[in-house]
């Protein structure tokens, strides 16, 4: 048995991915991990962790056990700012323009990036079907959005037919 502080991990882009996390006392594996890039700056390390591997975003979003995405912020180019407009085009994508009914939880949910944000912090972001995602913020409890809508669309922003980034999706699902 692996002693916990001896955890193996993945170098990328200078950020250290553990091959599993414990968000909730869930036991999550490293399912994959990437850059996402922009204008060829490096703007956060992307990983995704599930209980079994997954090669297809459908079967992450409609899985009905939790998995968590984490987004460890790599440049100071990324500001609360730059964060809120990131998600909400994210969810713009995510939800076809159809968000209407999630526009409360939407809002809610983008405030937790209201607060600054600077190079080497980072997001946990806890799906877990039937309670809801729940935000972390360099480890500390942000908010919980209950709600499978909202969940499902949350995921989609980086695990849907329209990504966020193409190339990070196919990295974390390792496809």
């Amino acid at each position: 048995m692996m002693n916990s502080n001896a955890m193996a991990t993945t170098e990328i882009s200078g950020v250290n991915i553990p091959d599993s996390i414990k968000p909730q006392g869930e036991n999550l594996q490293l399912n994959g991990a990437g850059i996402r890039s922009k204008f060829f700056i490096d703007l956060y390390v992307g990983s995704l962790f599930t209980h079994d591997k997954m090669d297809q975003g459908n079967d992450v979003i409609n899985s009905d056990e939790a998995v968590a995405i984490r987004l460890n912020i790599t440049s100071s180019m990324i500001t609360s700012e730059k964060m809120i407009k990131a998600m909400q085009e994210g969810f713009e994508r995510a939800t076809a323009g159809q968000s209407k009914n999630l526009d409360t939880k939407i809002a809610a949910f983008i405030d937790t990036f209201a607060d600054p944000i600077k190079k080497g912090d980072q997001f946990t972001l806890l799906s877990v079907p039937g309670e809801g995602l729940i935000n972390y913020k360099n480890g500390e409890f942000m908010s919980i959005t209950s709600g499978e809508d909202f969940r499902k669309a949350v995921l989609t922003i980086w695990l849907g037919d329209k990504p966020t980034d193409k190339d990070l999706k196919k990295e974390m699902l390792n496809s």
